[in-house]
Protein backbone atom coordinates (compact mmCIF):
# COMPACT_ATOMS: atom_id res chain seq x y z
CA UNK A 1 0.00 0.00 0.00
CA UNK A 2 2.39 2.93 -1.68
CA UNK A 3 0.52 5.98 -0.86
CA UNK A 4 0.11 6.74 3.09
CA UNK A 5 -1.11 9.83 4.85
CA UNK A 6 0.09 11.07 8.53
CA UNK A 7 -2.07 11.75 10.94
CA UNK A 8 -4.74 14.02 11.08
CA UNK A 9 -3.67 17.43 13.89
CA UNK A 10 -6.76 18.99 15.18
CA UNK A 11 -4.62 21.52 17.31
CA UNK A 12 -8.10 21.76 19.77
CA UNK A 13 -9.64 18.57 21.30
CA UNK A 14 -13.10 20.62 21.59
CA UNK A 15 -14.17 19.92 17.82
CA UNK A 16 -13.97 16.11 18.45
CA UNK A 17 -16.40 14.85 21.38
CA UNK A 18 -17.97 11.10 21.66
CA UNK A 19 -21.59 12.68 21.90
CA UNK A 20 -22.53 14.91 18.95
CA UNK A 21 -25.00 16.78 20.15
CA UNK A 22 -22.59 18.48 22.38
CA UNK A 23 -20.38 19.48 19.44
CA UNK A 24 -23.56 21.36 18.33
CA UNK A 25 -23.87 22.97 21.49
CA UNK A 26 -20.02 24.05 21.72
CA UNK A 27 -20.87 25.46 18.27
CA UNK A 28 -23.40 28.02 20.18
CA UNK A 29 -20.83 28.66 22.23
CA UNK A 30 -18.73 29.56 20.19
CA UNK A 31 -20.56 31.46 17.85
CA UNK A 32 -22.68 33.57 20.52
CA UNK A 33 -19.62 34.99 21.98
CA UNK A 34 -17.10 37.85 20.40
CA UNK A 35 -14.05 39.15 20.95
CA UNK A 36 -11.80 38.28 23.81
CA UNK A 37 -14.02 35.70 24.88
CA UNK A 38 -14.55 33.87 21.51
CA UNK A 39 -10.76 34.13 21.21
CA UNK A 40 -10.03 32.77 24.71
CA UNK A 41 -13.29 29.65 23.42
CA UNK A 42 -11.19 29.33 19.97
CA UNK A 43 -7.98 28.19 21.52
CA UNK A 44 -5.64 29.58 18.88
CA UNK A 45 -2.80 27.96 16.81
CA UNK A 46 -0.41 28.91 14.66
CA UNK A 47 -2.24 27.59 11.78
CA UNK A 48 -5.98 28.28 12.62
CA UNK A 49 -7.59 31.24 15.16
CA UNK A 50 -11.02 33.04 14.53
CA UNK A 51 -9.45 35.50 11.87
CA UNK A 52 -8.49 32.53 9.32
CA UNK A 53 -10.19 31.24 7.00
CA UNK A 54 -9.62 28.29 5.10
CA UNK A 55 -11.31 25.96 1.84
CA UNK A 56 -13.82 23.81 2.37
CA UNK A 57 -13.41 20.45 3.77
CA UNK A 58 -13.64 17.71 0.63
CA UNK A 59 -17.02 16.03 0.60
CA UNK A 60 -18.69 18.74 3.17
CA UNK A 61 -20.35 21.20 0.83
CA UNK A 62 -22.81 23.36 3.23
CA UNK A 63 -18.81 24.19 5.30
CA UNK A 64 -17.92 27.87 5.34
CA UNK A 65 -15.00 29.40 3.84
CA UNK A 66 -15.52 32.62 5.34
CA UNK A 67 -13.14 34.11 8.15
CA UNK A 68 -14.70 32.52 11.37
CA UNK A 69 -14.70 36.11 12.84
CA UNK A 70 -16.60 37.66 10.40
CA UNK A 71 -19.15 34.64 9.11
CA UNK A 72 -19.17 31.35 11.13
CA UNK A 73 -21.91 30.15 9.05
CA UNK A 74 -24.46 27.31 10.19
CA UNK A 75 -23.10 24.32 12.06
CA UNK A 76 -21.89 21.80 10.29
CA UNK A 77 -23.34 18.20 11.09
CA UNK A 78 -20.97 16.07 13.28
CA UNK A 79 -19.48 13.31 11.08
CA UNK A 80 -17.85 9.69 12.55
CA UNK A 81 -14.43 9.51 13.30
CA UNK A 82 -11.96 7.13 14.79
CA UNK A 83 -10.35 9.29 17.79
CA UNK A 84 -8.43 6.36 19.67
CA UNK A 85 -8.30 2.34 18.85
CA UNK A 86 -11.68 1.44 18.89
CA UNK A 87 -13.03 4.33 20.36
CA UNK A 88 -15.60 6.22 17.48
CA UNK A 89 -16.71 9.36 18.43
CA UNK A 90 -17.83 12.49 16.36
CA UNK A 91 -15.81 15.52 14.64
CA UNK A 92 -17.20 19.03 13.47
CA UNK A 93 -16.00 19.03 9.91
CA UNK A 94 -14.81 22.40 9.24
CA UNK A 95 -11.22 23.19 8.35
CA UNK A 96 -11.26 26.70 9.93
CA UNK A 97 -11.16 24.79 13.14
CA UNK A 98 -8.63 21.82 12.27
CA UNK A 99 -4.81 22.65 12.26
CA UNK A 100 -3.97 19.59 9.67
CA UNK A 101 -7.16 18.47 8.06
CA UNK A 102 -5.43 16.24 5.40
CA UNK A 103 -8.02 16.90 2.58
CA UNK A 104 -6.33 14.50 0.10
CA UNK A 105 -7.85 11.79 2.74
CA UNK A 106 -11.56 13.41 2.66
CA UNK A 107 -11.22 12.90 -0.88
CA UNK A 108 -11.48 9.51 -1.44
CA UNK A 109 -13.81 9.18 1.76
CA UNK A 110 -16.71 7.60 1.14
CA UNK A 111 -18.95 4.45 1.42
CA UNK A 112 -16.43 1.95 -0.34
CA UNK A 113 -13.31 3.24 1.69
CA UNK A 114 -11.32 1.24 4.48
CA UNK A 115 -8.72 2.81 6.59
CA UNK A 116 -5.15 0.88 7.61
CA UNK A 117 -4.55 2.63 10.82
CA UNK A 118 -0.48 1.70 11.41
CA UNK A 119 -0.67 0.69 15.59
CA UNK A 120 1.70 -2.29 16.51
CA UNK A 121 -1.63 -4.43 15.52
CA UNK A 122 -2.87 -3.74 12.15
CA UNK A 123 -6.26 -1.56 12.56
CA UNK A 124 -8.96 -1.10 10.29
CA UNK A 125 -11.75 1.52 9.96
CA UNK A 126 -14.65 2.78 7.59
CA UNK A 127 -14.13 5.83 9.41
CA UNK A 128 -11.46 8.56 9.06
CA UNK A 129 -8.82 8.68 11.72
CA UNK A 130 -8.13 11.19 13.78
CA UNK A 131 -6.14 10.14 16.34
CA UNK A 132 -4.64 12.11 19.33
CA UNK A 133 -1.16 13.21 19.08
CA UNK A 134 1.21 9.54 18.91
CA UNK A 135 -1.80 7.68 19.67
CA UNK A 136 -2.69 6.36 15.73
CA UNK A 137 -0.27 6.03 13.27
CA UNK A 138 0.34 6.80 9.27
CA UNK A 139 -3.06 5.98 7.82
CA UNK A 140 -3.48 4.24 4.73
CA UNK A 141 -6.48 4.50 1.87
CA UNK A 142 -7.35 1.09 0.64
CA UNK A 143 -8.68 2.95 -2.31
CA UNK A 144 -6.76 5.93 -4.53
CA UNK A 145 -9.72 7.89 -5.26
CA UNK A 146 -13.93 7.74 -4.81
CA UNK A 147 -15.64 4.77 -5.66
CA UNK A 148 -13.15 2.40 -5.21
CA UNK A 149 -12.16 3.32 -8.81
CA UNK A 150 -8.14 2.46 -7.77
CA UNK A 151 -6.57 0.79 -5.24
CA UNK A 152 -3.83 1.68 -3.01
CA UNK A 153 -1.72 -1.23 -4.14
CA UNK A 154 1.90 -1.63 -5.82
CA UNK A 155 0.78 -2.12 -9.32
CA UNK A 156 1.05 -5.38 -10.99
CA UNK A 157 0.65 -6.86 -7.38
CA UNK A 158 -3.34 -8.08 -7.59
CA UNK A 159 -2.91 -9.71 -11.69
CA UNK A 160 0.31 -11.46 -10.03
CA UNK A 161 -1.05 -12.76 -6.96
CA UNK A 162 -4.62 -14.15 -8.61
CA UNK A 163 -2.32 -15.81 -11.31
CA UNK A 164 -0.10 -17.49 -8.46
CA UNK A 165 -2.94 -18.43 -6.32
CA UNK A 166 -5.45 -19.22 -9.19
CA UNK A 167 -8.06 -16.73 -9.02
CA UNK A 168 -8.96 -13.51 -9.10
CA UNK A 169 -7.77 -11.29 -6.56
CA UNK A 170 -9.24 -7.76 -4.53
CA UNK A 171 -7.61 -5.41 -3.20
CA UNK A 172 -9.88 -6.36 0.25
CA UNK A 173 -8.41 -9.52 -0.24
CA UNK A 174 -4.86 -7.96 -0.06
CA UNK A 175 -6.21 -5.97 2.94
CA UNK A 176 -7.54 -9.20 4.85
CA UNK A 177 -4.14 -10.76 4.28
CA UNK A 178 -2.19 -7.73 5.95
CA UNK A 179 -4.29 -8.55 8.95
CA UNK A 180 -3.63 -12.40 9.14
CA UNK A 181 0.18 -11.94 8.16
CA UNK A 182 1.62 -8.53 8.54
CA UNK A 183 3.90 -8.10 11.77
CA UNK A 184 5.59 -5.08 12.92
CA UNK A 185 9.75 -4.60 11.83
CA UNK A 186 11.98 -1.83 11.95
CA UNK A 187 10.86 -0.24 8.92
CA UNK A 188 7.27 -0.44 9.87
CA UNK A 189 5.29 -3.49 8.55
CA UNK A 190 6.45 -6.83 6.67
CA UNK A 191 3.97 -8.10 5.30
CA UNK A 192 5.04 -11.55 3.69
CA UNK A 193 3.22 -12.90 0.19
CA UNK A 194 2.64 -16.45 0.55
CA UNK A 195 3.69 -18.28 -2.17
CA UNK A 196 1.77 -21.07 -1.27
CA UNK A 197 -1.99 -21.19 -2.34
CA UNK A 198 -3.33 -23.13 0.09
CA UNK A 199 -1.61 -20.69 3.05
CA UNK A 200 -3.07 -17.66 0.82
CA UNK A 201 -6.13 -19.09 1.52
CA UNK A 202 -5.77 -19.97 5.29
CA UNK A 203 -4.65 -15.82 5.93
CA UNK A 204 -7.50 -15.05 3.56
CA UNK A 205 -10.13 -17.09 5.86
CA UNK A 206 -8.37 -15.59 8.90
CA UNK A 207 -7.98 -11.86 7.80
CA UNK A 208 -11.77 -11.68 6.71
CA UNK A 209 -12.52 -12.97 10.48
CA UNK A 210 -10.42 -10.16 11.84
CA UNK A 211 -11.74 -7.58 9.18
CA UNK A 212 -15.50 -8.43 9.88
CA UNK A 213 -14.81 -8.12 13.80
CA UNK A 214 -12.85 -4.76 13.85
CA UNK A 215 -15.63 -3.07 11.30
CA UNK A 216 -18.38 -3.59 13.54
CA UNK A 217 -21.27 -3.62 11.21
CA UNK A 218 -20.09 -0.68 9.12
CA UNK A 219 -20.61 0.04 5.14
CA UNK A 220 -23.52 -2.64 5.87
CA UNK A 221 -22.22 -5.57 7.21
CA UNK A 222 -23.52 -7.54 9.84
CA UNK A 223 -22.21 -6.50 13.66
CA UNK A 224 -20.26 -9.10 15.46
CA UNK A 225 -21.95 -11.05 17.82
CA UNK A 226 -20.94 -13.99 20.13
CA UNK A 227 -22.71 -16.71 20.86
CA UNK A 228 -26.19 -17.02 22.82
CA UNK A 229 -25.36 -17.22 26.43
CA UNK A 230 -22.20 -15.09 25.78
CA UNK A 231 -23.51 -12.43 25.05
CA UNK A 232 -23.29 -9.03 26.84
CA UNK A 233 -26.13 -7.46 28.27
CA UNK A 234 -27.50 -4.44 29.97
CA UNK A 235 -28.43 -5.69 33.76
CA UNK A 236 -28.94 -2.99 35.76
CA UNK A 237 -29.06 0.80 33.89
CA UNK A 238 -27.03 3.34 34.22
CA UNK A 239 -28.90 6.03 36.16
CA UNK A 240 -27.06 9.48 37.14
CA UNK A 241 -23.68 9.74 35.92
CA UNK A 242 -21.08 6.68 36.53
CA UNK A 243 -17.60 8.24 38.28
CA UNK A 244 -15.65 4.86 37.51
CA UNK A 245 -15.85 2.04 35.31
CA UNK A 246 -14.77 -1.40 37.61
CA UNK A 247 -14.70 -5.13 36.69
CA UNK A 248 -14.98 -8.17 38.86
CA UNK A 249 -13.75 -11.07 37.15
CA UNK A 250 -15.30 -13.55 38.72
CA UNK A 251 -19.04 -12.77 37.52
CA UNK A 252 -17.75 -11.31 34.68
CA UNK A 253 -19.42 -8.11 35.62
CA UNK A 254 -18.40 -4.89 34.26
CA UNK A 255 -20.29 -1.66 36.14
CA UNK A 256 -20.32 2.13 35.37
CA UNK A 257 -21.61 3.39 38.86
CA UNK A 258 -25.46 1.67 39.56
CA UNK A 259 -25.28 0.48 35.68
CA UNK A 260 -24.00 -3.57 35.57
CA UNK A 261 -22.94 -5.09 31.94
CA UNK A 262 -22.46 -9.39 31.81
CA UNK A 263 -21.11 -11.39 30.93
CA UNK A 264 -17.93 -9.61 30.21
CA UNK A 265 -15.22 -12.25 29.12
CA UNK A 266 -11.75 -11.46 30.92
CA UNK A 267 -10.25 -10.90 27.55
CA UNK A 268 -12.42 -7.77 26.60
CA UNK A 269 -11.55 -5.84 30.22
CA UNK A 270 -8.03 -7.02 29.41
CA UNK A 271 -7.32 -5.94 25.53
CA UNK A 272 -4.68 -3.48 25.29
CA UNK A 273 -4.17 -1.15 22.31
CA UNK A 274 -0.24 0.41 22.66
CA UNK A 275 -0.01 -0.37 26.25
CA UNK A 276 -3.50 1.20 26.96
CA UNK A 277 -6.38 -0.80 28.46
CA UNK A 278 -9.39 0.00 25.86
CA UNK A 279 -12.65 -0.36 27.91
CA UNK A 280 -10.91 2.07 30.58
CA UNK A 281 -9.59 4.43 27.98
CA UNK A 282 -13.64 4.66 26.31
CA UNK A 283 -15.27 5.32 29.45
CA UNK A 284 -12.43 8.16 30.42
CA UNK A 285 -12.96 10.15 27.44
CA UNK A 286 -16.51 10.32 27.83
CA UNK A 287 -16.21 11.54 31.40
CA UNK A 288 -13.51 14.00 30.21
CA UNK A 289 -15.81 17.08 29.93
CA UNK A 290 -16.71 16.35 33.68
CA UNK A 291 -12.72 16.30 35.03
CA UNK A 292 -11.09 18.74 37.09
CA UNK A 293 -8.84 19.82 33.77
CA UNK A 294 -11.77 20.05 31.40
CA UNK A 295 -12.07 24.02 30.63
CA UNK A 296 -13.62 26.56 28.15
CA UNK A 297 -15.74 24.48 24.80
CA UNK A 298 -14.11 20.96 26.26
CA UNK A 299 -16.18 21.11 29.52
CA UNK A 300 -19.42 21.05 27.36
CA UNK A 301 -20.90 17.50 26.82
CA UNK A 302 -23.84 15.50 28.24
CA UNK A 303 -25.27 16.26 32.16
CA UNK A 304 -26.64 12.88 32.03
CA UNK A 305 -25.25 9.36 30.96
CA UNK A 306 -26.39 8.93 27.09
CA UNK A 307 -28.43 5.66 26.66
CA UNK A 308 -26.39 5.53 23.23
CA UNK A 309 -23.54 5.20 24.77
CA UNK A 310 -24.22 2.03 27.04
CA UNK A 311 -25.30 0.41 23.64
CA UNK A 312 -21.90 1.25 22.04
CA UNK A 313 -20.54 -0.11 25.22
CA UNK A 314 -21.97 -3.28 24.65
CA UNK A 315 -20.54 -3.56 20.88
CA UNK A 316 -16.98 -2.39 22.20
CA UNK A 317 -17.26 -5.47 24.45
CA UNK A 318 -18.24 -7.76 21.78
CA UNK A 319 -15.39 -6.48 19.46
CA UNK A 320 -12.69 -6.63 21.70
CA UNK A 321 -13.95 -10.08 23.20
CA UNK A 322 -13.64 -11.89 19.56
CA UNK A 323 -10.46 -10.14 18.72
CA UNK A 324 -9.19 -11.71 22.14
CA UNK A 325 -10.36 -15.31 20.58
CA UNK A 326 -8.71 -14.61 18.06
CA UNK A 327 -5.48 -13.27 18.96
CA UNK A 328 -4.32 -16.63 19.48
CA UNK A 329 -4.63 -17.58 16.39
CA UNK A 330 -3.31 -14.86 14.80
CA UNK A 331 -0.36 -15.31 16.34
CA UNK A 332 0.56 -18.53 15.80
CA UNK A 333 -0.65 -18.33 12.07
CA UNK A 334 2.43 -19.09 9.69
CA UNK A 335 2.18 -17.94 6.01
CA UNK A 336 4.25 -20.44 4.59
CA UNK A 337 7.50 -19.83 1.83
CA UNK A 338 7.05 -16.18 0.63
CA UNK A 339 7.09 -14.72 -2.78
CA UNK A 340 10.84 -13.20 -3.01
CA UNK A 341 12.26 -10.16 -3.85
CA UNK A 342 13.62 -10.87 -7.15
CA UNK A 343 10.09 -12.36 -8.11
CA UNK A 344 8.54 -9.47 -7.02
CA UNK A 345 10.65 -6.79 -8.85
CA UNK A 346 10.32 -9.44 -12.19
CA UNK A 347 6.83 -9.10 -12.25
CA UNK A 348 7.08 -5.18 -12.13
CA UNK A 349 6.03 -4.86 -8.57
CA UNK A 350 8.95 -3.89 -6.58
CA UNK A 351 9.75 -1.03 -6.83
CA UNK A 352 6.43 0.57 -6.54
CA UNK A 353 7.06 3.48 -9.00
CA UNK A 354 6.72 7.33 -7.26
CA UNK A 355 3.39 8.52 -8.53
CA UNK A 356 2.03 5.60 -6.35
CA UNK A 357 3.09 7.09 -3.02
CA UNK A 358 1.51 10.14 -4.09
CA UNK A 359 -2.36 10.56 -3.83
CA UNK A 360 -3.99 10.47 -6.81
CA UNK A 361 -5.48 13.84 -8.75
CA UNK A 362 -8.72 14.02 -8.01
CA UNK A 363 -10.55 16.68 -10.45
CA UNK A 364 -14.24 14.99 -10.76
CA UNK A 365 -15.73 17.89 -9.03
CA UNK A 366 -14.83 21.81 -7.79
CA UNK A 367 -14.13 22.91 -3.86
CA UNK A 368 -14.62 25.82 -2.96
CA UNK A 369 -11.88 27.40 -1.43
CA UNK A 370 -11.04 30.56 1.37
CA UNK A 371 -13.29 33.38 1.30
CA UNK A 372 -15.47 31.44 -1.44
CA UNK A 373 -12.80 31.14 -4.25
CA UNK A 374 -12.33 27.67 -6.57
CA UNK A 375 -9.35 25.62 -4.99
CA UNK A 376 -7.41 24.33 -7.80
CA UNK A 377 -6.53 20.69 -6.94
Amino acid sequence: MPWSVAGLRLGRDWVAAPDPAALRTRWAALTGSEGAERERLFRPSRSRGPDAGAAALPGQRSAATARFADEPGPCPDPVRVLREPFDEQWLLPDQRLIDVARPELWRVRDEHQLFLVETPEPLVTAHLPVGRLGRLGRIRPLHRRPGAAEPNLAPGLLPLLGARHGGRVEAEDVLCWILAAARPGPRGYEVPLAADPERWRAGLELGRRLLGVQLRGARGGEPPRLPGGRRPYVRSAVTGWPHELAYDAESETLSLGSGTVSPVPSGAWEYEAQLVRVLPAWFAARTAHRGPDAEGLAALGPAEWPQSWTSELLALVTTLAMLAELAPERAAFEPGPGLSAEALRAAGVLPPPAWARRPASVLDHQEEGPGGQFALL
